[in-house]
């Protein structure tokens, strides 16, 4: 399988360094895609920050190339499904390519469900990220708010070269339950986002359109 990579950023390098003899071109902007060049990838994975998305959106639609995004801070058209869906293709989208991350949302919905019989429970969901993290608060943070499905307060922090940690805090009057997953290396978001890749092409079962990282994990996990 051959794979381009579309932003050669923290991640992006991660992942062009990852693929070794399965990368086929490392996009950047001194080195721009081409619709024809796409076309050339098994499939693309993509780390470019979200305001550069306009300027590749139409060109990977066109390609029609199987694609990971790992692209956070855009807003993603109402109608993408329907155009990815036209164009014959798979896409992926993730605020975090973490696979342990999807351990953690499961629990995150479990805690919602348990919650319900506490007395006056309050939330607070914490993330800090590297200084160059220009999104805040992150993707993976409003993931997590929408999982949780409650009112909550969220915060953010940017310091040093910190790769991602993100805290839920659950308190009562009587207790304080804390979950607090943390990112020791970039190599995690290159690991999930060439299995999302590796699964858009070799995964038959797997519908034309657009799936988010969850349900692509629950998809291929819930099968076997």
């Amino acid at each position: 399988m051959k794979i381009s990579v579309i932003g050669t950023g923290k991640t992006g390098s991660k992942v062009v360094e990852m693929l070794g003899e399965h990368l086929l071109y490392a996009f950047d902007e001194n080195n721009p895609p081409t619709v024809n060049k796409l076309k050339e990838s098994d499939a693309l994975i993509i780390f470019v920050p979200g305001e550069a998305v306009p300027f590749i959106f139409d060109m990977v639609l066109e390609a029609g190339v199987p694609a990971a995004w790992g692209s956070t801070g855009f807003q993603w058209p109402n109608d993408l499904n329907k155009k990815v869906k036209i164009a014959g293709t798979k896409w992926v989208l993730a605020n975090n390519f973490s696979l342990g991350m999807n351990i953690i949302r499961k629990s995150i919905q479990e805690i919602s469900i348990g919650s319900g019989i506490l007395k006056n429970p309050e939330f607070h969901i914490h993330e800090v990220h590297h200084i160059h993290k220009k999104d805040a608060p992150s993707g993976t943070a409003l993931s997590w708010k929408n999982w949780l499905g409650k009112r909550v307060d969220v915060t953010s922090a940017r310091e040093g070269d910190i790769h991602g940690i993100h805290e839920l805090t659950l308190k009562t009057a009587t207790e304080s339950i804390l979950l607090r997953p943390e990112a020791l290396d970039r190599s995690i978001f290159a690991e999930g986002a060439i299995w999302a890749a590796e699964q858009l092409v070799n995964n038959q079962h797997l519908s034309y359109g657009v799936h988010t990282f969850g349900e692509l994990f629950d998809f291929v996990t819930e099968s076997k």
